[in-house]
């Protein structure tokens, strides 16, 4: 089942420092949150502040094409989210054929911002994403944080003749 949805904002994943995209339903009852990239981050924030830029952006040049190939987005949807990574579909219509095609959100909701397209989420999406791990942390992290404490354990002693 298909839910309607709208961007309701921008935000920083304080733990991250990922850039998050909000979807709410028209009724505002389910929120969803997407972390998405710094660059896809800046295209749809350019587009919700209604800023100009004095070159286009991708998405933009996206929407000139399909204007030109006089083909509209009837509509984006976010379909999936499958080991913490969200996958969407972009529906365009061009005369009598409809195209689908495979998207990664950000770009999808770019793309709908910029087209006045609606912006719909399966609502098994937002069940899953209520079951997110956010606690897997990388072997690189790990690592990090490892290291983190043994420095921070550290005596001047522990330096033998390098201490300052």
């Amino acid at each position: 089942m298909l839910i309607e949805m709208k961007v309701t904002g921008l935000t920083i994943d304080p733990f991250t420092s990922m850039p998050i995209i909000i979807l709410k339903d028209l009724e505002e009852r389910s929120s969803l949150p997407i972390w998405i990239g710094l660059i896809e981050a800046s295209a749809i924030a350019t587009e919700l502040e209604k800023i100009q830029l004095a070159r286009p952006m991708t998405h933009d040049l996206l929407r000139n094409i399909l204007d030109i190939l006089e083909a509209s987005v009837q509509r984006v949807a976010v379909t999936d989210l499958a080991d913490n990574t969200f996958y969407a579909r972009i529906y365009i219509r061009q005369g009598e054929k409809e195209y689908e095609l495979d998207a990664r959100p950000s770009d999808a909701i770019a793309l709908a911002l910029r087209t006045k397209a609606p912006i719909f989420v399966e609502k098994a999406v937002i069940e899953k994403s209520r079951k997110i791990d956010l606690s897997t942390e990388t072997e690189a992290e790990a690592k990090q944080q490892k290291w983190a404490e043994i420095l921070e354990n550290l005596n001047p002693e522990d330096f033998g003749k390098y201490k300052m």
